[in-house]
């Protein structure tokens, strides 16, 4: 083919691939407030727990505080710390001015205070006296405290928050995007690869057909678990700090959405360690020799590129990559010696064995 018939497929490659975006873009639409608040499970699942210890908390001190008031009969009514983690409760506390509650109750139910109307008629007439003779102070002490229960799934606190208008609307379009590139990616790649495919012998080709589903099963694991075991451990810990410094999270939308995308990728990208090593060694840049004896200095590069792809500063996520980044290690040594192919020569093998 001429120089201008290879532009002219590759144009055609290259429409098809956008026209497979689009149409995926699109159906990316109809699911992107799914996809939302799908990934906001980690979130969820991990304030509610860290809501719950602080309930756990609050009601822990409020039992101590009737024991230390001698309520022994009070106490034994309290619900439990225990009891409360077992239902899925929170508590909050409200004060209430006593002649407030009073005057409530007496509305609602008039019929408890008919037979003592007449002393608190006498009362309120007291206080009256009393609140114009000289100006009314507030203490705590004075109001009665009201212990509301209320399910840690109803917690408005839950939510991730936007900070502006348009937030929810580009992070919409936003995830709309990705997740139709992803939907589309089998077509994007298959009409890449018709393009490429011309321009390669058919032992090259194999190569391809062997190595590329290993790819994509390293990348789709590598997400996978990035998904579903790192972000709740990393959020433990980030939401660690927020009970150590006495500090309230309030996660914001985009932030969140976007590390979502982030943290898979660079987990995906990280597990091609094995193909990237095979590689290396069939080009001629390393063998299995120097693999094995250079293992302990690679354990230290992967650490250091495991802390560098998360982008959380916690050293959970960062092992969570780590430790099955240094087994993809060793098993790329085993791939080595196992895959199929001929190693090439490097250079220095060139003159060494001319020498």
């Amino acid at each position: 083919m001429s120089f201008g018939d290879h532009l002219e497929e590759l144009r055609r490659a290259l429409f098809k691939s956008i026209a497979a975006l689009f149409i995926g873009f699109v159906v990316g639409l109809f699911v992107a407030s799914d996809i939302i608040a799908y990934v906001q499970t980690p979130v969820t699942n991990t304030l509610q727990k860290f809501y719950m210890r602080q309930a756990e908390q609050q009601q822990q001190a409020h039992l101590e505080e009737l024991a230390a008031n001698d309520h022994q009969s009070a106490d034994q009514q309290v619900v439990t710390a225990e009891e409360m983690q077992k239902s899925g409760l929170i508590v909050s506390e409200y004060l209430i001015a006593p002649d407030d509650l009073r005057r409530l109750i007496q509305e609602q139910f008039p019929e408890l205070g008919k037979t003592s109307a007449d002393k608190t008629l006498a009362v309120e007439n007291v206080e009256k006296s009393k609140s114009a003779e000289e100006p009314r102070t507030l203490h705590r002490e004075d109001f009665v405290r009201l212990r509301l229960f209320q399910p840690v799934e109803q917690d408005a606190r839950l939510r991730t928050v936007g900070h502006s208008t348009m937030e929810p609307f580009t992070m919409d379009l936003k995830v709309a995007l990705i997740s139709g590139f992803v939907f589309a990616s089998p077509f994007i790649f298959y009409f890449i690869w018709e393009f490429v495919a011309a321009g390669l012998y058919r032992h090259e080709q194999s190569y391809i057909y062997k190595y590329m589903p290993i790819s994509i099963g390293l990348f789709i694991g590598g997400a996978l678990l990035a998904f579903f075991f790192a972000f709740e451990p990393l959020l433990e810990f980030m939401f660690w700090y927020y009970e150590r410094t006495n500090t309230q999270p309030d996660l914001r939308l985009s932030e969140w959405i976007s590390f979502v995308m982030m943290m898979p990728l660079g987990f995906g990208i990280s597990f091609q360690l094995p193909l990237l090593m095979l590689l290396l060694e069939r080009i001629g840049v390393f063998t299995v020799e120097s693999y094995w004896s250079k293992w302990r200095l690679a354990v230290v590069i992967i650490m250091v590129i495991a802390m560098i792809l998360t982008p959380s500063p916690d050293p959970y996520s960062m092992l969570l990559m780590g430790v099955p980044l240094v087994g993809l290690y060793f098993g790329g040594i085993w791939l080595c010696r196992i895959a199929p192919g001929r190693r090439l020569e490097s250079p220095g093998d060139l003159l060494a064995r001319r020498s």
